[in-house]
């Protein structure tokens, strides 16, 4: 009788295990939701700035349709001006959790609206901040973007620490050796990357600043990737509290978080990646990036086909060109 009493127990322990591990996602958005939800949402609120001051917040609800989002990175430093080193158009498709990333190279030409001038995108976030950054890639991609969210690479750094590190495709060595540049290594084909490492990673651009901008886009899918994992989630609030003052938004906490627990229960993340190509050009002795019409073209379709909330997933368009890092 002890013997079939401790078999019924030991196969309770194994069924409960298994399906705890079947549905770790769930029982961490539960979790979350008993410890952390509040304090999550207090932290998030200081890192809610709308563009306007007088914007009246608007009801959150459920997201299911698909939204865009301008993701600006600084890398500021003392004695320069605050200039977006990192601009991206994300769309972001919750029902299936795939996200598409456009990134626009930081030389790149263009019209900057509010100035009556021509100038590298790049300058755009220096001349009039987050707004003009928002309407500046709104006018080159011809799509209405409805969140902006900014962070100074600082804050990029500290959190990949407090996350134990980023896994990276570094197949080489990366060396910035330049005269004028900040000199660094970076090793190849380490297991985990810290903060300043993965901050030197997507800084480096000795080689070009495409390859720089696919870097970024690389490092974003291994942050999420590694943000997601389920030993991570009991960090949030504390990432967020790092964050601090390098981060800002105008999505509301709530937003912010139903999106998070939607991810984390859904299926796997999956991020396309797509980077505006050009050519080099010189006017008055300033280096500048010509975009490639075909690309822009391209960018806009893409854009276009994924914020279309009627597109099933197998008839997403895909980059017609590699976006593979060179390693």
């Amino acid at each position: 009788m002890k013997r079939k009493i401790l078999y019924i127990t030991l196969a309770a322990v194994v069924l409960i295990g298994g399906l705890g591990y079947l549905f770790r996602a769930q029982l961490a958005v539960v979790a979350f939701d008993l410890f952390m939800s509040e304090k999550v949402e207090s932290s998030l609120q200081k890192t809610y700035k709308p563009l306007h001051s007088d914007q009246t917040p608007e009801p959150v609800v459920l997201q299911s349709e698909p939204f865009s989002i301008m993701l600006l990175g600084s890398d500021q430093r003392e004695d320069e001006p605050a200039r977006s080193d990192t601009m991206i158009l994300a769309v972001v498709r919750p029902k299936e959790s795939n996200v598409l990333l456009v990134s626009i190279p930081r030389d790149t030409y263009v019209d900057i609206i509010g100035k009556d001038k021509k100038d590298k995108i790049t300058h755009a976030f220096a001349f009039g901040g987050h707004q003009m950054a928002k309407d500046t890639m709104e006018a080159f991609l011809d799509e209405e973007i409805d969140y902006y969210a900014s962070i100074n690479f600082q804050g990029l750094k500290d959190v990949v620490d407090a996350m134990g590190g980023v896994e990276l495709p570094i197949g080489k060595d990366i060396v910035n050796k330049g005269k004028d540049h900040e000199k660094f290594t970076v090793e190849a084909n380490k297991p985990i990357y810290s903060g300043e490492e993965a901050l030197n990673y997507v800084r480096y651009r000795e080689d070009s600043d495409f390859n720089r901008t696919k870097r970024q886009q690389v490092f974003l899918d291994a942050a999420a990737k590694r943000l997601m994992q389920i030993d991570q989630i009991g960090k949030v609030p504390e990432l967020i509290d790092i964050m601090g003052e390098n981060f800002q938004t105008d999505m509301q906490p709530k937003f912010i978080i139903d999106l998070a627990k939607q991810l984390l229960t859904g299926g796997k993340p999956e991020m396309t990646s797509f980077t505006i190509m050009g050519e080099g050009m010189r006017l008055n002795g300033v280096y500048y990036n010509d975009a490639d019409d075909e690309d822009v073209t391209e960018a806009r379709q893409m854009i276009d086909n994924w914020m279309n909330p009627a597109t099933p997933e197998d008839q997403l368009m895909k980059p017609e060109k590699s976006e593979n890092t060179e390693k």
